[in-house]
């Protein structure tokens, strides 16, 4: 008897679950999305409170795991920059998201110490996991900006990381659900993002095709929004940034991923990488993402458009 040829999928979509290692709450929320098939991918924050208990649960459900690099919030890793170092404060936490980008207009932070600092970060996911991460990207999308980038890059070279994350979203400058605060700060992110592509580029670094994950988080995120942002991907096309093979086709598989955010809200108190958890992380929409991305008519409409989950090492 013959086996059913399965038919080539339009899309290799990775769903990366942000933040594993910030809290319990927040580890047991992405375990159950994975179990699931709602993420097929995670990202670990080393110096989040949880981080020892995420990696040890990667390992039990075998889930991909790649470093979500902080350089903004909590406590560095690396030991020689916990006392004083121009990444942190008179309290010895990061900037943070804000803090960190004015301390880099302002030219106070030296990128020899963003350079160790996400050295040590590697060899901490390494000690936790046992190997490189698949691919690494920045907390608050740090690794796109001005000077942190070169030095991204090379320290993904040197350490032969192939992947990271470029956040250019189809269809962003027009979403009208992103309230002006966010629409300002994402389209400098998007700026940032597009002027490290030839830094990426230069150093080998890839990524997928499409980026998405901005218009639909926390409550923008809905089967209907997840479908017209994989609507938008998918007639963009394979623009010409390094990526996978398209697996011999005549026409080009998209490669894609979708930055999610699932999980149970942080408890008061416990949580966060060393400040405590904050209020995202203790609102109802990271049990509103976990919700959507289990809704098996999400999981239906991947399947009716022909989307694959995978991870970054399937690509």
């Amino acid at each position: 008897m013959r086996s059913a040829i399965m038919p080539q999928p339009r899309m290799m979509l990775v769903v990366t679950g942000d933040d594993f290692g910030y809290c319990p709450r927040r580890n047991q929320g992405i375990v159950d999305c994975f179990k699931s098939g709602g993420i097929s991918n995670v990202s670990l924050l080393v110096n989040g409170c949880a981080a020892k208990e995420a990696a040890d649960l990667a390992q039990r459900h075998n889930i991909p795991m790649g470093l979500h690099a902080n350089l903004s919030e909590g406590v560095p890793v690396c030991p020689s920059l916990q006392q004083a170092s121009t990444l942190t404060n008179q309290r010895g936490f990061f900037h943070g998201k804000t803090g960190f980008r004015q301390a880099l207009e302002g030219g106070q932070l030296s990128m020899k110490q963003v350079e160790l600092e996400l050295r040590a970060q590697v060899q901490l996911f390494r000690d936790l996991t046992g190997h490189l991460p698949h691919h690494m990207d920045g907390h608050q999308h740090v690794h796109v900006l001005p000077e942190v980038r070169e030095v991204f890059a090379l320290v993904l070279s040197d350490l032969h990381i192939p992947f990271t994350r470029v956040p250019l979203e189809p269809g962003l400058q027009g979403c009208p659900a992103l309230p002006a605060h966010l629409q300002r700060f994402y389209a400098q992110v998007e700026k940032d993002a597009r002027d490290s592509i030839p830094v990426f580029t230069r150093y080998g670094i890839r990524w997928p095709h499409v980026y998405l994950g901005l218009t639909t988080m926390g409550q923008n995120m809905s089967v209907p929004n997840l479908q017209r942002a994989l609507n938008q991907a998918l007639a963009a096309g394979p623009p010409g940034s390094p990526s996978s093979r398209s697996a011999g086709s005549h026409q080009p598989v998209v490669t894609a991923e979708l930055m999610v955010h699932p999980g149970y809200p942080s408890l008061p108190q416990e949580g966060g990488c060393g400040e405590g958890p904050d209020e995202f992380s203790q609102s109802a929409d990271r049990q509103h993402e976990l919700g959507v991305l289990r809704d098996p008519a999400l999981l239906a409409l991947y399947r009716r458009e022909g989307v694959q989950l995978c991870a970054f090492r399937h690509l």
